[in-house]
């Protein structure tokens, strides 16, 4: 997970979802980050960057329930507290569910539950950095950016029965 600056010369391609789209930006080096969107922007052009030919193959391999984990160069842009909880989450396994405080914990700052809220808020890259894994303390479904709706989607997606986190 790279860390180097900006490429100018930036690449965009959408991604149609059963929840909306997908927008995903590149450059030359890495996978800048992934966004839920209502709908897609525009028509793609042939995509050419191969960092956003993988991401989006690798996306469509998870919609279509053929893939469980992400291996994309990323790049953490986040404040050194942010990329920890981002690396963390990506360490939630498909199909499993951990609450702020676990994360918290792993991270080795058990008081800060509302600061990884806020950092997994901030969360570049939906879906792949597994931000919708997470419940709040009380075990129920709390806040996601692309919207609660989403969040429900893609835990059921992952055979998850939020039955009891709603």
């Amino acid at each position: 997970m790279n860390n180097d600056s900006l490429d100018s010369n930036i690449e965009i391609a959408f991604l149609k979802t059963p929840f909306g789209a997908l927008e995903v930006q590149a450059d030359s080096s890495s996978i800048l980050c992934i966004n839920i969107v209502k709908k897609v922007k525009g028509r793609n052009k042939k995509i050419v960057n191969p960092h956003l030919k993988r991401a989006i193959k690798q996306l469509e391999q998870y919609l279509a329930g053929k893939r469980k984990t992400f291996d994309l160069p990323l790049r953490f842009l986040g404040t050194p507290f942010q990329n920890s909880v981002w690396r963390q989450l990506d360490k939630i396994p498909f199909g499993t569910l951990a609450t702020y405080g676990e994360i918290a914990k792993k991270i080795g700052s058990s008081k800060a539950s509302r600061a990884v809220g806020g950092a997994n808020n901030r969360n570049p890259y939906s879906i792949v950095i597994p931000c919708h894994r997470v419940v709040g303390a009380n075990q129920k479904l709390v806040g996601y950016g692309g919207g609660m709706e989403v969040k429900k989607w893609l835990l059921g997606h992952e055979s998850l029965d939020i039955s009891n986190y709603s």
